[in-house]
């Protein structure tokens, strides 16, 4: 048996291509909060900056799942021999390349002009992450996979590896050749991502005709869709995540992700502000922490993987509980070590913070992958799949025709850019709300506030669930 969890050719790939995409923004992103300090940003503006980067994934999600119907349709057994998500996700790619040559022209932010330029920048950002976040999750949720809590689990601990590296990395080359050196490297280092990404995934996806042969686990391939079809599809995936059984859950993970925006924004700073972290300690911080969570994060997934064994073995076995415990359970985890690292805070060292925050992270890692492995087996493939025991079953039970009308389903495009929009909204959102309330809570009371919050969610809503 092997000591890695086991892992598809396509998780790989868009697992990847996960990792060098964030290896090269986070080259130099460790360091955005203590930049835009640096250059006079108040605490409460710091927050309102994390919104304009967030924001924007959340509201252009939509829109990428209706671009990948529309140019599914003309590159799907065309000369590019490839399928939409793979083509918009590489265009997300460059557009973060885009973003780091922004980076090097952006002039000081000293007049209003500056700063609009700035703003636009960070706006760019938030729509090239859109382009690349939901056209892979919607490659991940059309794919033939033994269990998504755990494809997903490879998906989200993508950033933990490139925090073990990119930092000590990039700031090598900020000593080197300062800020245009890092910048001018993350540059190449998308353009790499970008062949890699489209070279890769677009192999993923069959022809029309291919497919329907194929049959199951693979979604069917649909015609194009209208402005009509696509406010229809949306309004029926948004029926389906009101439902009773799904909505609690979903709340979970949401309350989870608002916490998340709480430490984006706050966390490097409370370091720097209330420890006196010097910015050499803080880069070993994050580079220990993320090295050390490598090993933890594969136990974690393998430990998804294996909840989804079990659960088939059951007498009725049904993969949406297997989601929603997770989602539950990590929330709990999520919540007590926030509310432990606040109460904490007068005798915390550097230590204590590494294993508080190996706990919050891996109650963020279960909750987001059951949330993502929930959405795909409720909207991506339809309630029925949620009860199938196997990929090879479905492809022995399940013979699709080659195309399907829109309203037939199911939606993986949909359910890729609904699952991306809560990720950065709940941070948008958690960034934009503890930038109000830091002035007068302060870091402490912050992140108690945070981790009571995400517990009372998971307590209440778990009454009205069936989990």
């Amino acid at each position: 048996m092997s000591i890695f969890p086991k892992i598809e050719k396509v998780t790989r790939d868009t697992t990847i291509s996960h990792f060098l995409l964030m290896f090269g923004y986070k080259l130099f992103s460790i360091y955005f909060p203590l930049f835009l300090v640096a250059r006079g940003m108040s605490l409460p503006e710091v927050g309102y900056t994390y919104l304009l980067i967030y924001l924007p994934i959340a509201l252009f999600a939509p829109l990428v799942g209706f671009l990948n119907h529309k140019i599914g349709a003309h590159f799907v057994g065309g000369r590019w021999g490839g399928r939409s998500p793979a083509v918009l996700a590489t265009i997300g790619i460059l557009g973060y390349g885009v973003y780091v040559l922004g980076m090097i022209l952006i002039p000081p932010l000293d007049n209003f002009i500056s700063n609009g330029v700035f703003y636009f920048w960070q706006v760019l950002l938030g729509i090239s992450a859109a382009l690349f976040f939901a056209s892979a999750r919607a490659i991940l949720m059309s794919s033939p996979l033994e269990s998504y809590d755990r494809a997903f689990g490879w998906f989200y601990t993508a950033p933990f590896y490139a925090e073990a590296l990119a930092p000590a990395v990039g700031a090598l080359f900020i000593w080197k050749f300062n800020f245009v050196g890092v910048f001018i490297f993350s540059l190449v280092v998308q353009i790499f991502t970008a062949i890699f990404c489209f070279t890769q995934l677009k192999q993923n996806f069959q022809k029309p005709s291919t497919r329907a042969k194929l049959g199951a686990g693979l979604v069917p391939y649909r015609n194009e869709v209208s402005g009509a079809g696509f406010q229809e599809n949306y309004q029926k995936v948004f029926q389906k995540i009101k439902g009773r059984d799904i909505l609690p859950p979903i709340l979970i993970s949401f309350s989870v992700l608002l916490l998340a925006g709480f430490y984006q924004a706050f966390f490097v700073l409370f370091l720097e502000d209330s420890l006196l972290w010097s910015q050499n300690l803080i880069l070993i911080f994050v580079s220990i922490f993320s090295f050390l969570f490598l090993p933890i994060s594969l136990l974690i997934i393998k430990y998804l993987g294996r909840l989804r064994v079990d659960e088939l073995r059951s007498s009725s076995p049904s993969l949406r509980s297997v989601s929603e415990k997770n989602i539950f359970q990590g929330g709990l985890i999520t919540g007590i070590s926030s509310i432990l690292f606040g109460a904490l805070v007068p005798v915390l060292n550097f230590f204590s913070i590494l294993l508080i925050n190996f706990g919050r992270s891996i109650g963020s890692l279960i909750t987001n992958s059951g949330r993502s492995g929930l959405i795909t087996r409720v909207i991506a493939k339809g309630e029925d799949e949620t009860l199938v025991s196997s990929p090879s079953q479905k492809l022995k039970d399940y013979n699709p025709p080659a195309t399907l009308p829109l309203s037939a389903g199911p939606y993986p495009e949909e359910a890729g850019a609904i699952d991306t929009i809560f990720s950065p909204l709940g941070v948008a959102l958690g960034a934009l709300i503890s930038g109000a309330i830091i002035g007068f809570l302060g870091y402490q009371l912050l992140f108690i506030f945070g981790g009571i919050f995400v517990v009372t969610v998971g307590l209440i809503v778990k009454k009205f669930a069936k989990f």
